[in-house]
């Protein structure tokens, strides 16, 4: 998976690693910034996406799509598309661009909106990965677990970044429906698995 990421795919993302460097290294205000999750985090949730169980593939979260490119990888792997969803539009058009340019349209559906109005649409989900707005976290946990397959895999980025999400995780890590844990990769990412 990691040793055949296509030509196009793999410079769309060196470009996209370089604008997130730049913009932090300048201070450009958080709300205009990609916030997108390092290399080493892209490459662990697509290896999770690899290991999920047979059902969909969701996204909350796209901003300019360096993590849907990572989650795209196992997608490909596994036969599977990914359906992620974003409310700027200015994020959205940006995303647009990076599925165009890597070649991957094919493999990602960007629904454009808040993922909260159509979350609980998806049944028969096997992983799901949170990286948006942190007070929309419960409620997306709330709408994906129930309809999660058994040992579906739902991550949530930004798990030790972050104190405002203490009251979530600690929420989570007492759920008696998923077996969870932070992973201190990144900024840390919450992994649970559905029981």
């Amino acid at each position: 998976m990691f040793h055949d990421i296509p030509g196009p795919m793999l410079a769309r993302m060196r470009d996209l690693e370089d604008i997130d460097a730049r913009d932090r290294r300048e201070g450009t205000p958080q709300a205009k910034r990609m916030r997108q999750i390092p290399p080493e985090t892209g490459r662990f949730l697509a290896l999770l996406l690899a290991s999920a169980p047979p059902g969909g593939v969701l996204e909350v979260g796209t901003s300019a799509g360096y993590s849907s490119l990572w989650l795209s990888l196992a997608c490909r792997e596994r036969g599977d598309t990914l359906t992620t969803f974003e409310v700027h539009p200015n994020k959205i058009e940006l995303a647009h661009q990076t599925f165009h340019m890597a070649g991957v349209e094919n493999l990602v559906q960007l629904v454009e909106g808040d993922a909260r109005q159509h979350l609980a649409a998806y049944t028969r989900t096997a992983f799901c990965f949170m990286d948006a707005e942190k007070d929309l976290y419960q409620a997306c946990y709330d709408l994906v677990i129930p309809n999660m397959v058994p040992g579906g895999i739902f991550a949530a980025d930004n798990a030790t970044s972050h104190p405002e999400l203490r009251p979530f995780l600690d929420l989570v890590l007492a759920d008696s429906c998923v077996d969870a844990m932070v992973v201190p990769v990144g900024k840390g990412v919450l992994v649970c698995r559905k029981i």
